[in-house]
Formats: C-alpha cells, sequence, structure tokens
C-alpha cells in the first residue's frame, strides 16, 4: 500500500517542525552542554573560581564582622572560624551579645536577652547549623569525605541568571540546592531544607557583590528569606581577617559563674 501526502498537508507539517526546530536545538544543546561536565566538575570550578583549594586550605582561622538590618532592626555580628570545624557567633545589639559557639565536640550559648547570662548546652538540632557555619571551607570542598552526596540535576535561572544547579545531600540529614553562575562559577543562591525537632524548615540565601580577599573571593552582601516570603534580612560585610590568632578558650563553653553571698549583719 502507497500512502500518499496532500500538498497543502506537507506544507502545514513542514511549518510546523521548521517553527519546533529552534526549541529542539536549544534543548540538544543544553543537555549536551550539562551532560558535558559532571557534578565533580563543576564543583571543582566553583573552588577554583573562588580562589583555588590550596589558597582556601590555607586560611586556618577566619574573622567576620557583619551589619545585619531587618527592617529598621540593626545589629552587629561577627562570626569566628578555627580549624578544625570551630566557630563562635556574636549577635550584638548595644553591647550586648547573644553567643553561639561549637569547639568541635560541645555546641553552647549565652542569651542575656532572655535573661540568661550562664552558658547553656545547645540541643543536636540546635546546633545544625552551627556545626555547618563551623566548616570553614563550606559543605561543597571534599563533600565526599565529609559524608554528603552530591548530584548535578540541571540548569535553573536565578534572577534572570543561569545557574547549575546542584542539590546537597548532607550527612546531617539536611538538602541544599547549590545555585552557581555558569559563567563564573560562584555562589547566586542557596536553598536549605532542615528539620528541628520534627519540623521541616525551608530557607533562602542570596549572594552578590564578591570581592577578593588575599586571593580568595567572598560574597559581602547576602540576604536571606524563609522559602516564599517577600521579606528578606540583610548582611553586609564589613570586613573579613584571614589567620587571625583565635585561642581555644574562645570557642570552649565556660564555666558557670557563682554567685558569692554576702555575710548576713550579725556573722
Amino acid at each position: 500500500m502507497r500512502i500518499e501526502i496532500r500538498p497543502a498537508l506537507a506544507a502545514k507539517f513542514f511549518k510546523v517542525c521548521k517553527s519546533l526546530l529552534p526549541a529542539f536545538f536549544v534543548c540538544v544543546m543544553s543537555a549536551s552542554v550539562l551532560g558535558a561536565q559532571t557534578v565533580d566538575e563543576v564543583i571543582a570550578k566553583n573552588i577554583q573560581a573562588r580562589g583555588g583549594l590550596e589558597k582556601l586550605k590555607a586560611v586556618k582561622s577566619l574573622r567576620t564582622t557583619v551589619k545585619f538590618s531587618d527592617g529598621s532592626f540593626r545589629a552587629d555580628l561577627r562570626q569566628e572560624n578555627k580549624r578544625p570545624g570551630k566557630v563562635r557567633e556574636e549577635f550584638i545589639v548595644q553591647g550586648m551579645a547573644q553567643i553561639q559557639a561549637y569547639d568541635g565536640k560541645t555546641g553552647w550559648q549565652i542569651s542575656p536577652f532572655s535573661g540568661r547570662r550562664d552558658p547553656d548546652l545547645l540541643s543536636q538540632d540546635d546546633m545544625k547549623s552551627l556545626i555547618v557555619d563551623g566548616d570553614i571551607d563550606g559543605p561543597l570542598v571534599d563533600y565526599k569525605e565529609k559524608g554528603h552526596k552530591a548530584e548535578l540535576v540541571g540548569h535553573d535561572s536565578m534572577e534572570g541568571t543561569d545557574c547549575f544547579k546542584i542539590k546537597l545531600s548532607m550527612k546531617n540529614g539536611d538538602v541544599r540546592y547549590y545555585y552557581l553562575d555558569t559563567d563564573s562559577y560562584l555562589e547566586l543562591k542557596v536553598e536549605v531544607q532542615t528539620t528541628i525537632r520534627g519540623a521541616l524548615q525551608e530557607s533562602e540565601l542570596y549572594y552578590g557583590d564578591y570581592e577578593q580577599v588575599n586571593g580568595i573571593y567572598y560574597p559581602l552582601a547576602v540576604e536571606q528569606a524563609q522559602k516564599g516570603s517577600s521579606s528578606r534580612q540583610q548582611f553586609s560585610v564589613e570586613k573579613i581577617e584571614q589567620n587571625v590568632d583565635l585561642d581555644d578558650s574562645l570557642f570552649a563553653m565556660p564555666a558557670a559563674k557563682t554567685e558569692t553571698k554576702k555575710p548576713s549583719a550579725g556573722n
């Protein structure tokens, strides 16, 4: 049996195919570009874009000074890191500091805003983000050795910029999605999914204004928001100091202060 295609139908078919070819070509090209790079190759380019593994590993301690704003509210932040895995964060308002710290084993806090001036131990859930902050290199560096799993899940747009999207399933159960600029390979956005006391919490971090400090690129503008919220907290980095002298006692939980009772008038 021979099938005849009428000229008018053939012309219509050709017109439809012609209109679909550009989109098909873009899809094929995007797939080939994505397939040309593995997740490890993209992460390696991110590390190189930040300054390279050798420079990152040469930073043994770090102090970051930040201005924080949320609407009309203002505060100062100071984060101090020291290898391996130590971190201390101070949230300062009118000279009073809320402190959270992790010495590599124990997490603790001092909360003067809630009337507590003695240190308290942090729960495992409350320590999760603090331990991640203690990773001076960031979770993508040596992710396999840290027990994380990474997957290149495709391309996505971040406010009009084409990005590689990496899913990082972390050892602590959190999931992070990294959006890396396909040109610079630097982070533009990170989506964080974490479970605290059985409840899923989702937040977004936006990074910008990258500047170089001793050969390493750091974002000097960071915004944070709960997923789906249009309101963002603003973090403006004022100063970054590398390889500062940080004593281990800064990260260790201090002993609780004991009050000395005054003797009564009869004694």
